[in-house]
């Protein structure tokens, strides 16, 4: 008995540490270690618990070894984060959303669900991806009635999938490619000036892990080559964007669904540019953004993010609402003059 609660303590640890791994593995030599991202945590919260429970009747060292399994999971594996708010003036509210548009074009009240999410952050500066059909404005008065609230004191550009909504003037808004495996895919920057700064506004939407997700499920190993080309595909996409990020003059405030988490390398591919997550600079807690429509209401993702450049402040991150979308918003409040 006693070898059986040794063992599944120490498999724990084990599986502990390569959970940690899993976030900072090169992906192209490793990507079945990168999948550990994409897993709900309570598929790898519990087991933690049960070797915890077992430990309980071992010696201390054994229990140590399950606390700390235990801490290690709850903030580096399911990314704690401790911000500090950054000091400054200048207030601007950020807030980014994947609205699925053509989810909420199904749903009765679809649209309306996204106008009050909308209504309640009341940001400053709005950007949304998949809003193709916003953008059609083909539903009827639900869509006029969120066009109000999106165009409310705002100027707005709008371009295939993304809508950015302004508060402060928009100008030389532009689309700009990152194209991959040969089909086009895009990004669109604008510049704001807000508080005598001028701003570069980002919006970008990488490509989805779904189909790679779902071809390593359900095909296992065989459905391996899937995932690393799609994993494969959204590096490529950030490395794209780095580099017309490194062109930019001037603050930068990036917003978007980029289908990885902070500790990816297509999250740090951005992040080596001189940005920084909004939400680990000065929020709190796990901020997860997605999962919820796949367990039973409970998000265990945040792939959705605001990166900011050095020069901006932070003053609070956190995320929206379930309701309205299979993404939560993410509202930052920042300082373009920071201290």
């Amino acid at each position: 008995m006693r070898f059986f609660l040794k063992a599944t303590v120490a498999v724990v640890a084990v599986a502990v540490c390569l959970l940690c791994a899993g976030q900072v593995v090169e992906p192209r030599q490793l990507p079945g270690l990168v999948l550990i991202n994409y897993v709900p945590f309570p598929a790898f919260l519990l087991p933690v618990l049960v070797a915890l429970l077992a430990s309980w009747w071992l010696g201390w060292a054994w229990r140590a070894v399950a606390v700390l399994s235990l801490a290690v999971t709850l903030t580096v594996v399911m990314g704690w984060a401790w911000g500090r708010a950054d000091e400054g003036h200048g207030r601007v509210r950020f807030m980014t959303y994947n609205v699925k548009g053509y989810l909420a074009s199904q749903r009765p009240d679809g649209f309306a669900l996204l106008a009050q999410e909308i209504t309640e952050h009341q940001p400053d500066i709005l950007v949304m991806q998949d809003a193709l059909r916003l953008s059609n404005g083909d539903d009827g008065r639900e869509m006029d009635a969120l066009s109000q609230v999106i165009r409310q004191n705002r100027q707005v550009y709008q371009v295939g999938q993304y809508v950015v909504a302004s508060r402060w003037p928009l100008q030389n808004c532009q689309l700009g490619g990152i194209p991959i495996a040969g089909q086009s895919h895009g990004f669109v920057t604008c510049q704001v000036q807000a508080h005598g700064v001028t701003i570069n506004v980002v919006t970008v939407h990488f490509l989805s892990p779904r189909d790679g997700l779902n071809a390593a499920r359900k095909e296992g190993f065989d459905g391996m080559g899937d995932w690393q080309q799609n994993m494969l595909g959204r590096l490529e996409q950030a490395g794209l964007l780095a580099e017309h990020l490194r062109l930019m003059s001037g603050p930068i405030i990036l917003g978007g669904d980029l289908n990885a988490p902070e500790a990816s390398a297509v999250v740090q591919t951005l992040m080596n540019t001189g940005l920084r997550d909004a939400f680990s600079s000065a929020g709190s807690g796990y901020g997860y953004t997605h999962g919820h429509h796949l367990l039973r209401g409970l998000s265990f993702l945040r792939i959705d993010h605001i990166l900011v450049s050095k020069d901006i402040g932070v003053s609070d991150a956190f995320a929206g609402g379930r309701e309205a979308s299979q993404h939560r918003p993410v509202i930052a409040d920042l300082w373009v003059h920071r201290q």
